[in-house]
């Protein structure tokens, strides 16, 4: 549980930063929303196009894994997102509570956890995962939300608009730009490499920082929804990995390691992907900002007791 504590600590430590320059007034009343737009427009396009572009596909290429790690986020996600949907008819708030109950904080918190529990051969799995969560799962509630956003009922005309405004989203072009550079066997030049690391590298810190300048705010008339926010933080850290325990144990009959892999990055808190589209979109944050928090705390206690039954996975 040391363990687990000391590697979500650096998480609340950046949270509690952003809460502090929001508490104090640091900032102006618009820096959440900037520092959030800097994420979203610039350093997440980064840390993705650098992710892609510098992934060797002859190591990640595992299906079962694939599979099981893919689905079992897709199915939370669509739970999540068929309930809020039938409760709110939104759904862009929807396609948000989704993602916190599907899109796992591997790059922030994943990678740390699985090389203490796993070693160093985990590196391979958690890059996968990293992989499907930031251009799989986030790119498909982006999609979701841009669908909910348009009042177009023509099923061609609102696709044209969908697909217009997709191929404008920093988030979708660029790691769909940087699939040439391992199709083609082509490298990325040490200065660009150095470039998108440095850029790429202030997107979780920024976003959570963001995050802490949100929770100061005290932003009034937010709906508490405080059963939604418990709902998908059982989503993340128990459902999640429940069903990717499933898949790799009885569909796709993963070895141990990988089921043990899939199985502790599915029970990973989630990540600031929701908080950051219920800002960029101008919804209401607050349930996002609580499960990511509450997930993460929770977290520490979660994943240490499936770290002590592991070997029974």
């Amino acid at each position: 549980m040391l363990a687990a504590l000391l590697i979500v600590l650096p998480v609340f430590a950046l949270i509690l930063a952003g809460w502090l320059a929001g508490r104090t007034a640091v900032f102006g009343p618009h820096a959440t929303a900037e520092i959030n737009r800097f994420v979203v427009w610039l350093a997440l396009p980064a840390l993705l196009f650098h992710v892609v572009a510098t992934a060797d596909w002859n190591d990640l290429r595992q299906p079962g894994f694939i599979a099981s790690f893919t689905i079992s986020a897709a199915l939370s996600m669509a739970l999540a997102l068929i309930i809020s949907v039938r409760r709110t008819g939104n759904l862009v708030d929807g396609a948000i509570d989704g993602l916190n109950a599907g899109y796992a904080n591997i790059g922030f918190v994943g990678f740390p956890i699985v090389l203490v529990a796993l070693g160093p051969e985990a590196l391979v799995p958690a890059t996968i995962g990293s992989i499907i969560t930031m251009c799989v799962i986030f790119a498909a509630a982006i999609v979701l939300i841009e669908i909910g956003r348009q009042d177009e009922a023509r099923p061609l005309r609102l696709a044209i608009k969908v697909a217009v405004t997709l191929i404008r989203n920093p988030v979708l072009v660029a790691p769909a730009v940087a699939t040439v550079f391992p199709l083609t066997g082509l490298v990325l030049p040490a200065p660009a490499e150095t470039f998108l690391r440095l850029l790429g590298g202030a997107a979780a810190p920024c976003a959570l920082v963001a995050l802490g300048l949100f929770v100061a705010s005290n932003r009034p008339g937010g709906d508490a929804r405080y059963g939604a926010t418990v709902f998908l933080i059982v989503c993340k850290l128990l459902l999640h990995p429940l069903l990717a325990w499933i898949l790799a144990r009885f569909v796709f009959d993963l070895s141990t390691f990988a089921t043990q892999a899939v199985v502790l990055l599915a029970a990973l808190p989630a990540g600031t992907g929701s908080f950051m589209l219920a800002e960029l979109y101008r919804r209401d944050a607050a349930v996002s900002s609580r499960t990511i928090i509450g997930s993460t705390l929770l977290s520490v206690l979660t994943i240490t007791l499936l770290v002590s039954a592991m070997p029974y996975l």
